[in-house]
């Protein structure tokens, strides 16, 4: 594996005390951002740690020496060095100055994909995860790059913030022989999206960070346009993908389906299932679990299904070794979230032994009661409709997402964003639509509220 760096030109750009330490670092090779806020000491992030530079504190001074030196910072906040893959993003006040920089280090890695060189050949959509950091932009460059020169294939890359082709209107050679589409701004990515598969006829499109629901839509477009995918998104594991309401439809969406009670008993289930609404955008997953350990999901419809079963199924791992020699191996893989069950339904004739089983089987009958026979349609702010939905069905409901705040039963919202969205707070109660606010998007905090609901 080759590892190609530019690191003098972004040292360059930094405080001579901070730059001459820097460039005799022992492990300077290692690093992924360098941290400078006013006040603070000069910080240095590694994969696995961190450590401060020395005790001089940074500066205005500091901060103005840097900003003069590099393209200006875009919508996003973020600026790039000529010909490089450095990215410095920035911190600011409430008058707008700039009060921080994360400066990350881009890097072109060479041979690092040969462990995953056969997906590659199998012209299927692949979407590749992890959290931020982990190394998803450096890897789906090394592809483009891949695809474009070493397969001969049309590849066109959608970089909305310029960190895969780098910050110039000539792309880093580290993306090979691939075409860059630059997108003007964050909120045009879908649209760029589409373009490239209008305009440029590309066998395979490259988006890096889907996020939004355009985004999503615009994906999806693309994939039954019969254009090879390849894109990232933030979450730690294919679970994290089925629970953001944002980014479900990536792998085919999730529906709940109301079972009869002949074909719930035969399944041992409960009547009300959550199952895949349709085919997934991504054929093919990739977890990046840490550097160079992946786990792969080649079949996203049966893992989907399996873990929406709450069933354990296999995936395969693969770990690169510094000798560059290839281990696979095979895991059991389950639902990280254990069914909800706040109470058990109870036979009137089983004792109760304790108070807490008493008052939750009370709260099952209340709630039943007081929503027999309705449709209960939740506009959800800032909130995951998902796992309402899961705890509501834990009591035997049925509820319903919707985005038309005047069809809602009940507004639930997160505390720190319901408070600064005055318009829908009007709007709520002009029509008399009771706003719960939850203190965080937990189950605990959840349950706590449905409570308030019952005594209201």
């Amino acid at each position: 594996m080759v590892i190609k760096k530019d690191l003098k030109k972004l040292f360059i750009i930094l405080p001579n005390y901070i730059k001459n330490i820097l460039l005799d670092h022992q492990k300077k090779n290692e690093i992924i951002e360098i941290i400078l806020d006013i006040g603070q000491r000069p910080q240095l992030r590694f994969m696995e740690s961190s450590e401060y530079l020395n005790t001089k504190i940074v500066s205005w001074q500091d901060i103005d020496f840097c900003t003069k030196q590099i393209s200006k910072f875009n919508s996003t906040n973020r600026a790039g060095i000529e010909k490089t893959l450095h990215r410095i993003s920035c911190l600011r006040n409430r008058d707008g100055l700039i009060i921080g920089l994360t400066c990350r280090i881009g890097r072109t890695l060479f041979g690092t994909i040969n462990i995953l060189r056969d997906l590659m050949e199998l012209n299927k959509s692949i979407l590749i995860i992890g959290r931020p950091g982990i190394g998803k932009t450096t890897i789906i460059r090394e592809i483009a790059r891949v695809l474009s020169s070493e397969m001969n294939k049309r590849v066109v890359i959608v970089d909305t913030s310029n960190e895969i082709g780098g910050d110039s209107d000539i792309p880093h050679s580290g993306i090979g022989n691939a075409r860059r589409m630059q997108v003007p701004s964050y909120k045009l990515q879908h649209d760029i999206m589409i373009e490239a598969v209008e305009n440029h006829m590309p066998e395979v499109i490259m988006v890096d960070e889907i996020g939004t629901e355009t985004e999503v839509a615009a994906a999806q477009t693309i994939s039954e346009r019969g254009v090879q995918l390849i894109g990232t998104a933030h979450g730690r594991c294919l679970e994290n993908i089925i629970k953001n309401p944002t980014l479900t439809n990536l792998i085919g969406g999730i529906q709940s389906v109301i079972l009869s009670d002949e074909e719930a008993k035969k399944r041992g289930t409960q009547k009300t299932i959550l199952e895949r609404k349709g085919l997934p955008t991504f054929e093919i997953i990739i977890e990046i679990n840490k550097k160079n350990v992946f786990t792969i999901h080649q079949n996203v419809n049966e893992a989907v299904d399996l873990l929406l079963k709450n069933k354990k199924f296999t995936a395969e791992t693969r770990e690169l070794l510094f000798s560059n020699k290839i281990i696979i191996k095979h895991k059991n893989i389950t639902s990280e979230t254990k069914p909800i069950v706040i109470s058990n339904f109870i036979n009137t004739s089983t004792k109760l032994k304790t108070k807490k089983q008493l008052k939750s089987k009370i709260l099952k009958i209340n709630l039943l009661n007081k929503f027999e026979n309705k449709k209960i349609f939740i506009y959800c702010y800032a909130m995951s409709f998902t796992k309402i939905q899961k705890i509501f069905q834990t009591f035997g409901l049925e509820i319903l997402s919707t985005k038309n705040l005047s069809k809602a039963t009940i507004v639930l919202a997160l505390k720190s964003y319901i408070k600064n969205n005055k318009k829908l707070c009007k709007i709520a109660k002009s029509k008399k639509i009771p706003i719960y606010t939850i203190k965080k998007n937990n189950v605990i905090e959840i349950v706590k509220t449905i409570k308030l609901i019952l005594n209201s």
